[in-house]
């Protein structure tokens, strides 16, 4: 079953990207047929997770930052796309146990290891909790990098500006065979990173600081 709010619009949003963004999706081979499935793009606009979704056909659900949940309209549009709040700031409990619920029951779900949009066009540091669920559920991880979006569309812009929008998928990686599963989060978390940094520009790829 998909997603009956993107199904209806998919084809508006991805002709409106083809003319405004000169949208291109590479690799879609690499897109598994189901779930279980942990999707983990880089995060560079506030469409991100409809652009990553354009060539998904079944349903994924998405962790959104809490505070989208209280905007009026915003919060119903995103329900409406099966997103669920977690807090970035801070562990949040519930919302860990939710993306097991789903991830237990075959479902995708995307997760941005950034946790919000890059303030400068480069890849930020990655925070565990997905690799974390990948290798405590034995579920793949889909890499998908996002090029061009930052420059359409930085934060502080209201409006995007038209542009070159690439999105790349990139072949599935499982959970690595460790006995113990932080060992394997940290390594998963680096494979994950180097092939979405990979397809980046070289300037883009390490996070601020290295």
């Amino acid at each position: 079953m998909g997603t009956p709010v993107l199904d209806v619009a998919r084809p508006f949003i991805h002709g409106a990207a083809r003319l405004y963004w000169r949208i291109r999706l590479e690799g879609t081979q690499h897109i598994p047929t189901a779930g279980p499935l942990i999707i983990a793009p880089n995060h560079v606009t506030f469409a991100d997770p409809v652009l990553v979704c354009l060539p998904i056909r079944f349903a994924v659900h998405f962790m959104a930052w809490d505070a989208l949940f209280k905007i009026p309209g915003f919060a119903w549009l995103i329900r409406r796309l099966r997103a669920f709040p977690t807090q970035i700031d801070s562990a949040d409990p519930r919302s860990t146990r939710e993306a097991v619920r789903l991830l237990q029951a075959g479902q995708a779900l995307m997760i941005f290891p950034e946790a919000g949009r890059t303030p400068d066009g480069r890849l930020q540091r990655f925070r565990p909790g997905a690799f974390r669920l990948a290798c405590s559920l034995k579920v793949p991880v889909l890499p998908v990098t996002i090029l061009g979006g930052h420059a359409s569309w930085p934060p502080g812009r209201v409006l995007p500006r038209p542009g070159h929008l690439r999105i790349v998928y990139h072949p599935l990686l499982a959970p690595p065979d460790d006995p113990d599963p932080r060992v394997g989060a940290r390594r998963l978390a680096t494979q994950v990173r180097e092939a979405i940094a990979a397809s980046l520009p070289k300037e883009d790829r390490s996070e601020p600081g290295a």
